[in-house]
């Protein structure tokens, strides 16, 4: 028991101790899809999982936060920002998605401009994450909108040297 409640006292200090990056999006963010296109990868195979794994093995002690939720839209992200948007937190990835064009929604661009501004005016870094077929070109999975895990290693191999010129693993 001592050495359980040790071992969860080490992971909160270390994850206390880390960089924040919040990785916001939809359904190729969080990984999996719902209904129709239900497709996808668990969490820990979900770029955000595999850019925090890189990010470590080079050293750098920074969380990755997946704020991914299937379906969701700009708006929706723009709505989520403040509740997932610590004031620890350095860089905020945003991977759009197509859920807009497919529900019809309008403002997608005003919604990343206002999402950018947000974390611009807190003094964080933003990181657009899009084009998810050109990066990952052959990855998708038989839904054709979500990517295997080989997708998410070329989306986190992508970000990784965008996210170290943010200077957050000094």
């Amino acid at each position: 028991m001592k050495a359980l409640l040790l071992i969860l006292v080490m992971m909160a200090a270390t994850h206390a101790a880390a960089a924040p990056i919040v990785a916001l999006g939809a359904s190729n963010t969080e990984g999996r899809g719902r209904g129709r296109a239900a497709d996808g990868v668990p969490p820990s195979q979900a770029y955000p999982a595999q850019l925090e794994a890189l990010l470590t093995a080079r050293g750098c002690r920074a969380a990755v936060m997946n704020a991914g939720v299937a379906g969701d839209t700009t708006e929706g992200m723009l709505a989520r920002l403040p509740g997932v948007y610590g004031a620890d937190t350095k860089v905020l990835i945003l991977q759009p998605g197509g859920n807009d064009a497919r529900r019809g929604a309008s403002g997608r661009a005003e919604n990343i401009v206002a999402i950018r501004d947000y974390v611009k005016k807190r003094g964080g870094t933003f990181i657009m994450l899009d084009g998810l077929g050109r990066i990952a070109s052959g990855r998708r999975l038989a839904d054709g909108q979500h990517f295997d895990a080989g997708g998410h290693a070329m989306f986190a191999r992508y970000l990784l040297p965008r996210v170290l010129g943010t200077g957050v693993c000094r």
